[in-house]
Parts: structure tokens; C-alpha cells; sequence
């Protein structure tokens, strides 16, 4: 199995919708939440809201034609409220200046393509070549060991926040882009 990575940007986004959208169908067809948090379309939400975002990111995986997945995400800009529901954060998290720091806002790999390393391409793909200091996301913290796989690629969580009245308790993490010299 050979996966090939494309990247895509900001101007690529109205297209790319509907295939980020079945992506994430699949992923979740499982799901016990798939007409709340989970769902199509409030995932569609999210796609609209991020992509439109300056700095949009997209890193897509082929097998041959096959979309297997995907990775997204964009620069946190100057007033965000993304560390405002974690206490005892410094200023070095909540005076964000819209180059500080990159947010990844989704990895995605369809059932058949887990397990293979293709979440870890794809995130790694998406944060090479970033200007950011530092990447960050959120994971649901009834997700141990999702959480343990971020920190094997340098994450470090830095406090919990439920960011949507909907959503679940989240752990926030961090990880630095660039190595001091």
C-alpha cells in the first residue's frame, strides 16, 4: 500500500469540501454520535469555518486514485479564544499575533488505511515547512491513547477545555515546530 500525499490550500477548499465531508463519513460511520457532535453537518461547519480561515492547510493522502485521508489546519489568529477556557495558561499561549502558532484542527484516516502510519504522514506533512513556532490541537479526552500517539510525535498537554457547549472535555496539547539551534 503506497500513499501519496498532495497538499492543498486556501483557493482549493470550495473544492475539496465534499471530499473532506465523505472522508469524514467514513471515519465515523460507527459513531454513536453521528446526528450530534459527530455528524455530517456539523463537521460541515467546521470545514467552512477553518478553510475559511487565511493560512488554510490541507494535506490529502491517495492510494493510487483512493482518498485514504487527511490533515488540516490554520494559523491561530490575533484574539482567538482558543486558550481562553484553560486556566493557568501564561502569556506565551494567550497573546496569539496570528504567526505563532499553527492549530491542527483535523487528522483523518478512513478505517482500512489505520494503523499503517498514514495519520502520522499526513499530520507530519501538514507542519513541514510551517513558519509557526509551535503546532497545536485538541483531543478528546475519553481518548487515551490518541492522545498518548500525539505526544509520541512531541506533544505536550497543557490543560483541558471544553470548547463547544457540545463538545467533549478536550485536552489541549502543544508541540514546538522548530528545533533551537
Amino acid at each position: 500500500m503506497s500513499v501519496s500525499l498532495r497538499r492543498h490550500g486556501h483557493a482549493d477548499a470550495p473544492a475539496l469540501r465534499e471530499l473532506l465531508l465523505d472522508i469524514h463519513d467514513d471515519c465515523y460511520a460507527e459513531s454513536e454520535n453521528r446526528e450530534g457532535f459527530d455528524s455530517r453537518e456539523r463537521f460541515a461547519q467546521f470545514v467552512d469555518a477553518w478553510s475559511s480561515r487565511p493560512g488554510w492547510d490541507c494535506v490529502i493522502g491517495y492510494d493510487g486514485t483512493e482518498p485514504v485521508g487527511f490533515a488540516y489546519g490554520a494559523p491561530l489568529p490575533t484574539g482567538t479564544p482558543w486558550w481562553s477556557k484553560i486556566s493557568g495558561l501564561g502569556p506565551e499561549f494567550t497573546r496569539e499575533n496570528g504567526s505563532r502558532t499553527f492549530a491542527v484542527s483535523e487528522v483523518m484516516v478512513r478505517p482500512r488505511w489505520r494503523k499503517t502510519g498514514t495519520a502520522e504522514r499526513l499530520h507530519h506533512e501538514l507542519l513541514t515547512g510551517r513558519p509557526e513556532a509551535r503546532a497545536t490541537l485538541f483531543v478528546d479526552s475519553s481518548h487515551p491513547k490518541v492522545a498518548a500517539l500525539y505526544e509520541s510525535w512531541g506533544y505536550t498537554g497543557v490543560g483541558e477545555s471544553q470548547p463547544f457547549a457540545d463538545a467533549p472535555l478536550m485536552i489541549a496539547m502543544v508541540r514546538p515546530l522548530h528545533r533551537p539551534a
